[in-house]
Order: C-alpha cells, then sequence, then structure tokens
C-alpha cells in the first residue's frame, strides 16, 4: 500500500525515538537567546524506504516567551489506503484496503506548542489539505479538501547548548472534513473511523 508511514518505518522511528531520548536524558536543556526556529521530521527517512509517501515536513516556530510557540506547519505525501487505519492494526499493510489509486495531498497549517512541566509539551495543529486523486496509471481524477487537526505529546531534549533539540512525541489525529472523494475511493474509506489515536513521531530541529 503507499502510505507515508509503513509498519516497518513506525517500528524505526519509535526505536529512534526511545534511543534518542535515554541518550540525551542526562544532557538537560538550556536555552538560547533565539526565538526562531525550523524543524522537520525523521518520518522522511521512510521516503528511501520501498513503496515510498513521498513524505516531506517543513515547520517554522516562533517562541513568544518561555512556555508558548507558535508554528507554521507546511507537509505533503502521499497515501493509498485510508488514514483512519490503525498503525499496528493488521489490515494496515492489507493490499485488501488500498485505495484503486493514491492520493497527493498539499497542505499549510498552524499550530501552538506549550510546556507545561519542563520540557514535557503540548501542542494543538490545524492543518487544512488540498487533496488530489490518481488512477493507479498517475492519471488526475479530481480534487478535495481535508481539514486535519492534531494533538501532540511529546518531550524536547536540547543538544549543542540548546542550538539544536529532537521532539519525541506521540500524535492523535482526526480529520473532521474529508470532501469529494471519488466513489471507488469513498467505499473504501467508509469502513474506517476518520481518526489515528496513535502515531509515533521523532522531530528535530535548530533555533536562530
Amino acid at each position: 500500500m503507499i502510505s507515508p508511514f509503513g509498519q516497518k518505518a513506525a517500528g524505526f522511528i519509535l526505536a529512534v525515538s526511545l534511543f534518542g531520548s535515554s541518550a540525551l536524558a542526562a544532557e538537560g536543556s538550556e536555552s538560547v537567546d533565539a526565538a526562531c526556529m525550523v524543524e522537520t521530521s525523521a518520518w522522511m527517512l521512510a521516503n528511501f524506504l520501498p513503496d515510498p509517501g513521498d513524505f516531506y515536513q517543513l515547520c517554522f516556530g516562533y517562541q513568544l516567551d518561555e512556555k508558548n510557540v507558535l508554528l507554521l506547519n507546511g507537509i505533503t505525501w502521499k497515501y493509498g489506503a485510508p488514514l483512519g487505519i490503525a498503525m499496528f492494526d493488521p489490515s494496515f499493510d492489507s493490499p485488501d484496503e488500498d485505495y484503486p489509486g493514491y492520493v497527493r495531498a498539499f497542505g499549510l497549517g498552524l499550530g501552538y506548542q506549550r510546556f507545561v512541566w519542563k520540557d514535557l509539551f503540548a501542542a494543538l495543529y490545524a492543518i487544512p489539505f488540498a487533496q488530489d486523486f490518481y488512477t493507479r496509471e498517475d492519471e488526475y481524477i479530481q480534487s478535495g479538501f481535508q481539514l486535519y487537526l492534531q494533538v501532540q505529546m511529546g518531550y524536547q531534549f536540547d543538544i549543542g547548548r540548546g542550538r539544536f533539540f529532537l521532539k519525541p512525541a506521540i500524535y492523535m489525529n482526526y480529520w473532521p472534513i474529508d470532501t469529494n472523494f471519488p466513489e471507488a475511493f469513498r467505499l473504501k474509506e467508509e469502513k474506517w473511523p476518520s481518526f489515528q489515536p496513535f502515531e509515533p513521531h521523532l522531530n528535530f530541529g535548530f533555533r536562530f
């Protein structure tokens, strides 16, 4: 199935997150005098695996004060089966659940992050996506719209006197608006919920 996150990639990211977290836990965090930041996702490494999802992300942030951060998140991916299939469900990589084609999504959204205790953070994102539907032969069918809402819980580890950082986190995703699916895609989509309750992530970035 064409998916941004396969089970092997999910296991890899989860393992890297846990290893990186434990390796850096003793280092602690040191603040630097830099309010701007840019970050991206280790999920982009999955683009080098077979059947890649063409997943790319770039997120710009501005730290308002010690606890509050505003973010602008640009993201694109390609997926070939309903996003509501739980990542560790046996059906996740099943060809039986594939669309008769794929979806290419382009999104630009806003986020708010708050440090709730030391470097433990919670974040909220709202990302509107323009979605293009294609056949398996890469022929364009039609376009639709998706509103993608996301809750994140994670911990930020600062590196190099706080100039660089790692952010292992768990995401919970919900898309209440998902319009104009072709009929054959919709028949696959309606079997699954419009949420994904568990998605491991590892972002990394730097301040400037």
